[in-house]
C-alpha cells in the first residue's frame, strides 16, 4: 500500500494541550521578551552579537497573531459554527480573557511613572510616557488608527488589533465552514499575498510589518490565515512522521532567515509550516508544565515591558551612582530576563488567574443552561 502523507479522508489530529503548540508559544514569549531587552545591556545585543535580534522580533509577534487564529479556530470553530457559542459570547470571552491583565499592567505602570516623579526622578525616556498617548493604549484602540499607542506599554498594540479579529472570526468561521479542506488553504495563502501587495501599493509597507497605528490590518490578514490552516488541519490527517521532520526543518530555516538576512514574506511561510506542523504532532504524552508554560506566556507577553522598563530605570541608575563594570552590567541584564519571566509566572498565578476563575463562573452562570450543557467542554486559558 502507498504511503499516503497527507490524506482528507482519515482523522485529523485533534488538538490537545501540552505539546508542541504549547511549547512554541512559551519558547516565543521568551524570545519577544529578549528581542524587547536586548538594547537595553551594555551594548545592543544587535550590535555585540548579531542584527536578527532586533529585527526579527515584528516576526515573534507575527507567530502569535498567526497562532491565535488557528488556536482558536481549532478550539471553537466548531461551536461557533453550530450556534453552541453565539457571536457576542464568543467576543465577550475573548475580551475578558485579555482586557483585565491589560488594564492592571498598564495602571501598574502609570503608577510606576508617577512615583518616580513623587520622588523628584524623571524616567530615563520620558518621551516614551507622554499622556497624549495613554488613552488610546487604555482602551485598546490604537492599531485602529487613533492617535497614541507609542512608548508606555507599547506592544500591546497586537492585543487591540486581535480583539478586532475576535470581532471577525464568527463571520470568518461561516465562511471557511463553506470551503473544503484545501480550499480554505488556498483562500489563507492567496488572501495574505494578496493584502502584502495590497499594503505595498497603498501604504508603502509589506503587511507582515505595518505601523502599529495599522496594526488591526496586519493582524487580521495573519489571524485569517491561522483560521485557514485550522481549516485545513481539522480535515486533513498529516503523518506524524511529515509533522515532525516538518517542525525540526522549518524551525531551522526559520533561524536561518533571520541570520541571513531580512526576508520577512519568507518567514511568514515558515512561520505558517511551523504552526500547521507543531497542530499535527500527536501529543500522546501532554506536559503538564509544558502547559502551564504556555498559559502563562499571555502574561509573559503583556507584563514583559513594563518588568524591562522598570528594572533598568533601576540598573541605570545604579550605574551612574556606583559606577558598575561591564560585567555587572551584563549580570543585571541577564538577572532581569529572569525577573521578567518570574513576574509574568507571579502576576499569572497571583493575579490574573484568580480573576479568570471569577469571570469563567460568571460567564458559565449567565450562559442558557441547556446551550452550556449541549456544548464540549473547552480547555482553559487559550
Amino acid at each position: 500500500m502507498a504511503w499516503t502523507a497527507i490524506s482528507t479522508r482519515d482523522g485529523a489530529t485533534p488538538i490537545a494541550r501540552g505539546g508542541w503548540l504549547d511549547a512554541l508559544r512559551f519558547i516565543v514569549a521568551s524570545l519577544i521578551i529578549l528581542h524587547h531587552f536586548q538594547a537595553s545591556g551594555p551594548r545592543p545585543l544587535a550590535e555585540a552579537v548579531h542584527p536578527m535580534f532586533e529585527l526579527s522580533g515584528f516576526l515573534l509577534t507575527n507567530f502569535f497573531l498567526m497562532d491565535s487564529g488557528y488556536v482558536l479556530m481549532r478550539v471553537y470553530g466548531e461551536q461557533v459554527r453550530l450556534g453552541r457559542l453565539s457571536p457576542g459570547e464568543f467576543v465577550l470571552k475573548r475580551v475578558l480573557r485579555v482586557v483585565p491583565a491589560h488594564l492592571i499592567v498598564l495602571s501598574g505602570l502609570i503608577g510606576l511613572v508617577l512615583a518616580v516623579g513623587v520622588l523628584g526622578a524623571s524616567p530615563t525616556h520620558p518621551e516614551w510616557f507622554a499622556w497624549d498617548q495613554l488613552p488610546a493604549q487604555a482602551l485598546l484602540v490604537q492599531a485602529f488608527g487613533v492617535h497614541g499607542g507609542l512608548g508606555w506599554n507599547a506592544p500591546t498594540w497586537s492585543i487591540s488589533a486581535l480583539i478586532g479579529c475576535y470581532l471577525a472570526f464568527p463571520w470568518i468561521v461561516r465562511t471557511l465552514s463553506r470551503a473544503d479542506p484545501w480550499t480554505a488553504l488556498a483562500w489563507g495563502v492567496g488572501v495574505y499575498l494578496l493584502a502584502n501587495q495590497t499594503t505595498w501599493l497603498l501604504l508603502d509597507h509589506p503587511v507582515w510589518q505595518m505601523p502599529m497605528r495599522y496594526g488591526f490590518f496586519r493582524a487580521l490578514a495573519l489571524f485569517f490565515l491561522g483560521m485557514c490552516l485550522a481549516r485545513f488541519a481539522a480535515a486533513a490527517w498529516i503523518d506524524p512522521r511529515l509533522a515532525r521532520w516538518t517542525l525540526a526543518l522549518s524551525a531551522l530555516a526559520f533561524f536561518a532567515l533571520q541570520f541571513a538576512g531580512k526576508f520577512g514574506l519568507a518567514s511568514i511561510g515558515v512561520i505558517a509550516l511551523i504552526v500547521l506542523a507543531a497542530g499535527a504532532v500527536p501529543v500522546t504524552r501532554p506536559s503538564k508544565w509544558v502547559q502551564t508554560a504556555a498559559v502563562v506566556s499571555f502574561a509573559m507577553f503583556v507584563s514583559n515591558e513594563v518588568v524591562r522598563i522598570g528594572w533598568f530605570g533601576a540598573v541605570d541608575v545604579a550605574a551612574a551612582k556606583l559606577d558598575l563594570s561591564e560585567p555587572v552590567r551584563w549580570a543585571l541584564w541577564g538577572l532581569g530576563l529572569a525577573a521578567a519571566v518570574g513576574f509574568a509566572f507571579a502576576f499569572h498565578f497571583l493575579i490574573d488567574e484568580p480573576i479568570q476563575s471569577r469571570l469563567r463562573r460568571w460567564l458559565k452562570g449567565r450562559r442558557d443552561p441547556v446551550v452550556a450543557d449541549s456544548a464540549p467542554a473547552a480547555p482553559r486559558q487559550v
